[in-house]
């Protein structure tokens, strides 16, 4: 298979995009790829590490508060779909595929144009412009999240889950043992998103000495940016502070309790592995779509919803007290989220891909 894959700007489309290609190249060894990603985002020092060859192309998002500007992004629109058209004709795709990010509306526009089949993969309960544009022409639409099902075309659209989840499944876990917590000790993760977040931080410093004398143990990831706010607090023996942690979902496969935000990632990770969840979504993201996903786990009973206005360190205390001294409750939250969690999600996008080809 020829495939050009195209996402940028987050991780949370990075990633499922590389765990869509890695599916392809576990059923079809001889696959080759192209990855269209934005100039100037992460992708662009991602991608090619992995030995994919990649193309930016200067793309930015629509600016709300100042619709103004938004005549220079439609120049920028238009002038993508005519350098996505003809790097098209020339790689000759058998398929497009979207996985999120504003750069994916003019390439697979431009595959539209060129008579290529197009899949696109929605992570988000929600979907973003992007993705409400290329889902009028789309053949196939993959969602995460079982709601979203409803946000677009009947007869195009199919429940896969995130393409990240089935590889989630596949990682070693991480013993806590190893960051040096006690093995017969509960252990609470405390992440607010890979980069941290400047609000969360001064919440989390005045959390942090609440969980002194607690039975359980924990750790917080504060982020490589704020670490440096948190050294002069003093911590018990059962509290532990990393900047980062790059094997953490290996570390989550030993964990009990995970508080963090809402992201399409995480929600895929937490019901891959049924951990109970207290969400805290950012209400800095495009549609509030954070606290949508957090919803949507919350009415199937897989976490539970602080929003980051609500978060206190009585609050949080009082949650995670009242889950793990309830056994019952405990369990059922991870009943409920391993059942929303898809383990073969990668397997279920690559067998649409073959059929839009086909």
């Amino acid at each position: 298979m020829k495939a050009i894959i195209v996402a940028g700007g987050t991780g949370g489309h990075i990633y499922p995009a590389i765990a869509i290609m890695n599916k392809i190249k576990e059923k079809e060894e001889n696959s080759e790829f192209l990855y269209i990603g934005t100039s100037d985002r992460m992708e662009k020092d991602i991608i090619p590490k992995l030995g994919i060859k990649f193309i930016g192309i200067e793309m930015t998002g629509l600016n709300r508060s100042n619709p103004l500007s938004n005549i220079e992004v439609f120049r920028k629109f238009r002038k993508a779909i005519v350098k996505s058209r003809k790097i098209i004709k020339d790689f000759k795709p058998d398929v497009v595929i979207g996985a999120g990010g504003y750069i994916t509306a003019p390439v697979l526009y431009a595959a539209h144009k060129e008579g290529i089949p197009v899949l696109i993969h929605e992570q988000n309960s929600i979907p973003g412009v992007s993705n409400k544009f290329i889902g009028s022409f789309a053949n196939r639409i993959c969602v995460s999240l079982p709601n979203s099902v409803n946000l677009f075309p009947r007869d195009k659209v199919v429940y896969t889950g995130n393409p990240r989840s089935e590889e989630i499944i596949k990682v070693d876990k991480l013993s806590k043992t190893e960051l040096g917590f006690k093995k017969n000790k509960r252990l609470v993760v405390v992440v607010m998103g890979s980069l941290g977040s400047t609000t969360m931080t001064k919440k989390i410093k005045e959390l942090i000495p609440a969980f002194n004398g607690k039975d359980y143990q924990v750790l917080i990831i504060t982020g490589k940016k704020y670490y440096d706010d948190y050294k002069d607090i003093e911590l018990d023996d059962n509290v532990k502070i990393e900047p980062f942690m790059d094997n953490l979902i290996n570390l989550l496969k030993d964990s009990d309790l995970i508080v963090s935000r809402a992201g399409a990632s995480t929600i895929a990770e937490i019901t891959a592995i049924g951990l109970p969840a207290i969400l805290v979504p950012s209400p800095y993201v495009t549609n509030n779509h954070q606290y949508k996903n957090a919803k949507e786990l919350e009415e199937a009973g897989a976490c539970k919803i602080v929003t980051e206005e609500d978060f206190s360190k009585e609050t949080i205390i009082k949650e995670i007290d009242n889950l793990f001294s309830n056994d019952e409750s405990y369990d059922k939250m991870a009943k409920c989220s391993k059942k929303l969690g898809i383990t073969d999600s990668a397997t279920r996008i690559y067998d649409e891909i073959r059929k839009i080809i086909r």
